[in-house]
């Protein structure tokens, strides 16, 4: 009799189980349990996080997908999940804006380290974290039979990055996304312009930019949210499109700048702008051109940390803020590609005079060669030679009277 009663009862919890997973694509044989740590999926993207939950282990612990919210919010239909069910097996989809993160209650934490960035300079580092959870809710009785779900979830994003225009003779930077691993470097371009005013983007000719040409760079974010800003860290330049080429020669790093090159603007909004003269690598000494390759390591900062990560030049940086940070190196270092600033080696073309100046020397030519001629034809009339004169014959012209 006991036995009877146990096939009833699992033929019961079978029926029911199958009843459960009607309709959704579930196997009752792989999903007839609770959920465990392998059922959620994160993707870290550029402006959103995008969370898969299988939903088959919640239909069989007994919840539905109105059950599942962001942070326990629970009454806001906003945080909450929306079924695919086109996937095998069925999953509950949750999309998180970074713009608008704090919504749902998920948290931002931003941390600062000092350490060695990728090429062993030492610098201020931040890396935002965010975090957050899924969860069923309690029941209002003193008891349950229901198990109690909760998923956590956290993405990190290194602010640190390496912007790497190569490609510069098109003036554009070919970006290559990696959601997966977290990262703003999608957001981020690095743009030549030929003036101050940047709008006119630059274009090199040919046969290359003269030398001491002066060039204006701008490093922008873009579909990037408000609350970061955009930090040059260091930039420099290589005869190669390698940024880790050996032979380099720095723009800018901390204090260090070269003479020949002018910082606008530097963390103070999402663009940095800077500009120099360009060059010539004595390694092309035997070529008619000269490439030279830009290279930015760039940090996103939270709009009011900027200030801590800007360098105090001629003075210690405040003991209040180095104690407060430990030293570790920093991570996540992504490359931008784009390629080469051509320069002329050669000694250029005479610039284009104007009408003022063509006239006022065309003028001084004419009124020379006037002066000359009237100096030689002088000269030729003074060394002539005069007529002899004549003397009296004594003979008397009949014809006169």
């Amino acid at each position: 009799m006991e036995r009877i009663c146990l096939i009833l009862l699992l033929m019961g919890r079978t029926t029911s189980v199958l009843a459960q997973f009607n309709g959704y694509n579930c196997d009752a044989n792989y999903h007839s349990r609770f959920p465990a740590e392998r059922d959620i999926s994160v993707y870290c993207g550029v402006q959103t996080m995008t969370l898969k939950i299988n939903f088959c282990p919640v239909l069989f612990s007994g919840y539905t997908v109105a059950d599942l919210a962001l942070n326990g919010r629970h009454g806001d239909t906003h945080c909450r999940g929306f079924i695919n069910n086109n996937t095998f097996p069925t999953a509950v989809l949750f999309s998180i804006s970074l713009s608008t993160l704090e919504a749902c209650g998920n948290s931002l934490v931003v941390t600062t380290a000092y350490g060695a960035n990728a090429y062993g300079n030492m610098s201020l580092v931040q890396i935002g974290n965010i975090s957050g959870y899924i969860d069923t809710p309690d029941p209002p009785s003193i008891i349950s039979y229901l198990p109690g779900l909760l998923y956590k979830f956290s993405c990190s994003y290194p602010l640190e990055y390496l912007v790497n225009n190569s490609q510069l003779a098109s003036s554009s930077a070919a970006i290559s996304v990696k959601d997966s691993n977290g990262t703003f470097v999608s957001t981020l371009s690095m743009i030549l312009y030929n003036d101050s005013t940047y709008n006119q983007q630059l274009s090199i000719p040919m046969a290359g930019l003269a030398l001491k040409t002066r060039v204006f760079s701008a490093v922008k974010a873009t579909n990037l949210d408000k609350r970061w800003n955009i930090l040059m860290d260091y930039c420099y330049t290589t005869p190669s499109g390698n940024p880790n080429d050996e032979l380099r020669y720095d723009l800018f790093f901390g204090c260090h700048k070269d003479p020949q090159t002018t910082v606008f603007e530097n963390g103070k909004s999402q663009m940095g702008r800077f500009a120099f003269e360009v060059f010539r690598f004595v390694k092309h000494r035997h070529q008619k051109m000269s490439t030279v390759f830009l290279h930015c390591v760039t940090k996103l900062c939270r709009v009011d940390d900027c200030v801590l990560l800007m360098p105090i030049c001629g003075h210690r940086r405040r003991r209040d803020v180095e104690d407060s940070l430990e030293s570790r190196p920093s991570s996540g270092d992504a490359i931008i590609t784009a390629g080469p600033i051509i320069t002329r080696i050669g000694t250029g073309h005479s610039l284009p005079l104007n009408p003022v100046t063509s006239a006022l020397l065309s003028g001084v030519v004419i009124l020379g060669v006037f002066s000359l001629g009237f100096f030689l034809l002088s000269l030729r009339l003074l060394r002539r030679p005069r007529l002899p004169t004549a003397t009296p014959s004594g003979a008397w012209n009949p014809g006169f009277k």
